[in-house]
């Protein structure tokens, strides 16, 4: 019986493995702006995550490039990736999101999201837009509030 046990979770551990993804494996040269409401939420580690349904006509606000950010203890550009954000290149209706760990979560306070939220990031994907349609949150607009994921507050 724990050799049953042993050779599952040994079997299992290359698909979780794959299924977490680091910063290295997103193209950060090319932040990408994501806006629509939340149709899935796993509050959860090792990171949360969201399904976020995107509108038909998505677009990116016309105030982007000025709004205010956070202060992150990592040392991010925001105000670049503000004015370099673009919208995806594929028609995707549903992505995935990976925010941040849920005690990043917790320093910088932010409420748990439910299902309906209107949601808002600013991430990355994969370069060439290859794969699954996965987001890898920089910063979080929700509520009128911005918090940045990449690292706590500074």
């Amino acid at each position: 019986m724990q050799r049953r046990t042993l050779i599952a979770t040994a079997l299992a551990l290359p698909l979780a493995a794959r299924a977490h993804h680091g910063w290295s494996s997103f193209d950060q040269g090319r932040p990408i702006w994501l806006e629509g409401k939340a149709v899935k939420v796993a509050w959860r580690n090792p990171h949360a995550e969201l399904s976020l349904e995107l509108p038909a006509d998505l677009k990116l606000p016309a105030d982007l490039a000025s709004r205010k950010l956070p202060v992150q203890s990592a040392g991010v550009d925001g105000p670049a990736l503000l004015k370099a954000a673009q919208l995806p290149t594929r028609k995707d209706r549903v992505w995935e999101i990976e925010l941040a760990p849920l005690t990043r979560m917790d320093a910088w306070k932010v409420p748990e999201i439910k299902v309906g939220d209107t949601v808002g990031v600013l991430g990355f994907t994969f370069a060439g837009e290859k794969g699954d349609p996965v987001l890898r949150a920089e910063y979080l607009f929700l509520g009128g509030q911005v918090y940045g994921l990449r690292s706590s507050p500074a």
